[in-house]
């Protein structure tokens, strides 16, 4: 059976016809390669924005290169990412994603089952090779690779930043100015965030359905548990779905959320509009005004760079913690897949931990009494 007999998405010879001479062979087989790549990877179930973004790192790569795919050398690939990290300064994450994406790429290229190899042999004498290798590329060893300066806020930057939203809102009100709805909605979008350990996209998108009741927790009313629809997505497959469970140390976060939903809300919400965050247009709010209003209040309240709008999200986990949830529970109130990443979140206060030992020396201090009076007795 030939290679003809069973092509699928991505094929060489779905984009090329055999024999036909093109106008502007390498722009014209540069991009037939970046339109099968597309196919391959749709029919892989993989997310228009993953797609897009591999193939506009491909081109800024063959732009820099000034030359074609089956050109490409490892001194290129060298040369780039030595550019990205010293000149550029891309984070060591975001470079790994570059990597990624262009070694996918070239192992498509060179994979037989799409007959790339072949096409450019017979067009231009020469094929594509991997140039991407262990030695000259990142690894991803680990489960976390963000920069150290990533943190958790402290229970004192929490109420600050809270405090900070709220102040807002009232300065507003008390200067007669506009903007007090949206002042208000951002105040309880980012308590929201933290009381439910949400990530940017996952509150962003939060409809008003999405509460319910917990028959285990009736003092909630309708918000004893948060189902999340917009969770972070595994390769090739939709949002990941949770329930996350209203905690009673979060409590407060249930009384501002009520009062957005039935107070202010609807001012600005329109008919038959399910979002929970409407801007004054009743459109829902973008995802990056989420990330601008956190970072203005993290500027004006000075603190440090390496707090971002993730770092709700990470002082959850490290809260719940201290407040003494098993490790297993916090791990299913965040959709982690696995333990560790939930530790690599895990920040715990120094009082946390002095607690931790002290307890641990008053129970060696309880046992020696018991066993003392136990000798005693027996003596």
């Amino acid at each position: 059976m030939g290679r003809s007999d069973r092509r699928g998405p991505g094929d060489a010879s779905l984009h090329l016809a055999d024999g036909v001479a093109l106008l502007r062979p390498e722009e014209q087989v540069f991009q037939a390669m970046l339109d099968g790549w597309r196919n391959q990877q749709l029919s892989r179930n993989l997310a228009f924005g993953t797609v897009n973004a591999r193939e506009a790192i491909v081109r800024r790569f063959h732009a820099f290169a000034g030359s074609e795919p089956w050109q490409w050398s490892a001194a290129d690939v060298d040369e780039f990412f030595m550019q990205r990290r010293a000149i550029h300064g891309l984070a060591q994450s975001t470079l790994l994603g570059y990597q990624l994406a262009l070694r996918a790429f070239l192992a498509y290229l060179v994979d037989p089952a799409y007959g790339w190899s072949e096409a450019c042999e017979e067009r231009f004498g020469t094929h594509p090779t991997q140039v991407c290798h262990e030695w000259n590329t990142a690894r991803h060893t680990q489960d976390a690779i963000a920069r150290p300066k990533k943190r958790a806020l402290t229970w004192e930057e929490v109420q600050d930043l809270f405090d900070h939203a709220d102040n807002r809102v009232e300065r507003i009100l008390v200067q007669g100015r506009k903007g007090a709805v949206p002042a208000f909605r951002d105040a309880v979008l980012l308590k929201v965030a933290y009381a439910w350990g949400l990530r940017r996209n996952e509150v962003r998108m939060l409809d008003t359905i999405d509460f319910g009741f917990n028959p285990k927790a009736p003092a909630f009313g309708r918000y004893g548990v948060l189902y999340v629809r917009y969770g972070k997505a595994m390769k090739g497959s939709p949002p990941k779905r949770r329930s996350v469970l209203t905690v009673p140390e979060m409590d407060w976060a249930v009384e501002s959320l009520v009062q957005w939903i039935e107070d202010i809300r609807p001012r600005v919400s329109g008919e038959d509009n399910p979002a929970l965050w409407c801007t004054e247009r009743s459109s829902r709010i973008a995802l990056g005004s989420v990330s601008n209003t956190f970072n203005q209040f993290r500027k004006e309240l000075g603190l440090a760079s390496g707090i971002d709008f993730h770092s709700l999200r990470r002082s959850y986990v490290s809260h719940l913690i201290e407040y003494g949830y098993e490790a297993r529970f916090v791990q299913e109130q965040v959709g982690h897949e696995h333990a560790s990443t939930t530790s690599i979140y895990t920040h715990v206060s120094s009082d946390y931990r002095t607690r931790v030992v002290q307890n641990a020396f008053e129970r060696i201090a309880e046992r020696a009494v018991r066993q003392g009076s136990d000798e005693k007795a027996e003596s």
